[in-house]
């Protein structure tokens, strides 16, 4: 019969790294996503998993041969307080698998039930939030964006308990892994420096096997995470995206985007923006981004300076160094995009000053984010379009007075209109899971148990740079009373 290859290494770690248990059954399961395409990349069947014994094991209900079925232990900065323990209270990790790409990847049930880091909550998860992260991480994939992915959505038949009763739902998660800052910090806070070592080999193991046997593997492991998260959080803005939650236990070492909760997409352009219900000061505002992704990693510096020397002094220089490194590398990222946005193929020192002029008059006329760059492309292919990108901003002067020194910098470079037309299209996205749209499809599917607006959504967010006749209307911001202001972390 088909099944799970698994082989766990995070399993073999010593038993102080996780708690064993099985998942809880739940009433009545009933599948209702599977991603069939990332189940082939995983070496799956998804007939099988489609199956009633397969849907028993995507909603705990089984426990297949050689599973691990465990729950992480870690730590961490949640809003700037530190807990020392955290852990997964409502998630397990059923294993690990190598996929037909030769790729290891983590298969992780959300919702499953109580673990040993349950504290007071119920180990479930609402269908709702399930259905938000199934669309969100494949919304993400599809724009290119290193994230974790969702494999199936799972009905419960049961009812959880948050401000009201709720339908329950299980995700199951795929992730490069789930090692994060804060399971560093786990060990960190209890000075258990074999444990940190332990971690530390395995995450170069996992992610930089390159640096295994190397001078100084440490060093390398925290620069490597450096710039992966200065990319990563670049790409987020360079589609509008704000995470919601950038606690230390919600930052990932592989790089990949990890948990949406409150997360959301820009609609005015502001870097001030929040949505999250819980960020009552604007800690995590999408423009905050960028520093809060530095504080998290000098976090996980902070836990590495055992390992990197054993002077004090040696330690602290080597982690400040590799810390320096993530502005230079975000800030050429994110330039690097923006001039891809804007249709420009070579750098140039006035770039910068051309980026942010336009970024505030954006930020004072309150310019859709998404459509401005979408209808940027057409101006650069045909100055006639120009009075469709004016008309985003609430006085169009001003995007005219920004547009003069914008087409002059693209008379320095060679290219012909269409090709930067087509070049701009294909970084500049359509189709963005709307906040609106995203919720109209959550509320079809939870109050009504009409899958059609998720399975709509999911479609037209697979392909979102690619312009397709009839999906104009999943192009539009929200009407006033469709605006979603306030958006939760589900748990």
């Amino acid at each position: 019969m088909p099944g799970f290859a698994f082989d766990n290494s995070y399993a073999r770690l010593p038993g102080r790294f996780y708690a064993q248990r099985p998942p809880t059954p739940v009433a009545a399961p009933r599948l209702l996503r599977l991603n069939a395409a990332l189940a082939e990349t995983l070496g799956l069947e998804p007939a099988f998993l489609a199956s009633p014994e397969g849907v028993a094991i995507l909603a705990g209900n089984a426990v297949p041969e050689g599973a691990a079925s465990l729950a992480m232990a870690y730590a961490g900065h949640q809003f700037g307080q530190f807990v020392p323990q955290l852990g997964d209270g409502r998630a397990l990790l059923l294993g690990e698998v190598v996929g037909r790409d030769g790729q290891r990847r983590d298969i992780q049930l959300k919702g499953s039930g109580l673990t040993a880091f349950s504290r007071q909550g119920d180990g479930r998860a609402a269908l709702g939030p399930v259905l938000r992260e199934y669309i969100l991480a494949e919304a993400m994939a599809a724009l290119g964006i290193p994230t974790t992915r969702a494999l199936a959505a799972v009905a419960t038949g049961e009812t959880v308990r948050r401000e009201r009763a709720l339908p329950g739902g299980v995700l199951v998660r795929v992730a490069s892994s789930h090692i994060r800052v804060g399971t560093f910090q786990f060990f960190a806070a209890r000075q258990d420096l074999e444990g940190l070592r332990l971690l530390a080999d395995h995450t170069i193991a996992r992610h930089d096997p390159h640096l295994a046997g190397s001078p100084a593997p440490y060093l390398g492991l925290l620069e490597a995470v450096v710039a992966r998260q200065a990319d990563l959080v670049a790409r987020w803005l360079l589609v509008g995206f704000i995470h919601g939650v950038m606690n230390t236990d919600n930052m990932a070492l592989s790089g990949e985007t990890i948990d949406y909760g409150p997360c959301a997409f820009l609609e005015g352009y502001d870097p001030a923006t929040v949505f999250s219900s819980i960020d009552h000061y604007g800690r995590y505002a999408y423009g905050n981004q960028p520093p809060i992704a530095q504080w998290n990693l000098a976090r996980l510096a902070e836990c590495l300076l055992p390992l990197l020397a054993e002077d004090e002094e040696e330690a602290l220089a080597q982690a400040r160094a590799a810390l320096g490194g993530f502005w230079p590398r975000f800030e050429a990222a994110w330039l690097d995009g923006m001039r891809r946005k804007l249709g420009l193929a070579e750098a140039r020192e006035e770039d910068v000053a051309l980026v942010q002029d336009l970024l505030d008059r954006m930020t004072k006329n309150k310019v859709d984010f998404t459509l401005f760059f979408r209808a940027l492309g057409d101006a650069a292919a045909d100055p006639a379009a120009d009075a469709a990108a004016a008309t985003l901003f609430e006085d169009p002067a001003a995007y005219q007075g920004w547009a003069t020194g914008w087409r002059q910098r693209l008379t320095q470079e060679g290219a012909t209109p269409e090709a930067r037309r087509d070049a701009m299209r294909a970084v500049n996205p359509l189709y963005i899971p709307r906040n609106h749209q995203v919720e109209a499809a959550l509320s079809a599917a939870v109050e009504r148990q009409d899958l059609a607006p998720f399975e709509a959504l999911l479609e037209v967010l697979a392909r979102p740079f690619e312009e397709r006749p009839g999906l104009e209307g999943y192009t539009l911001p929200p009407q006033p009373q469709e605006r979603v202001l306030q958006t939760f972390c589900g748990t």
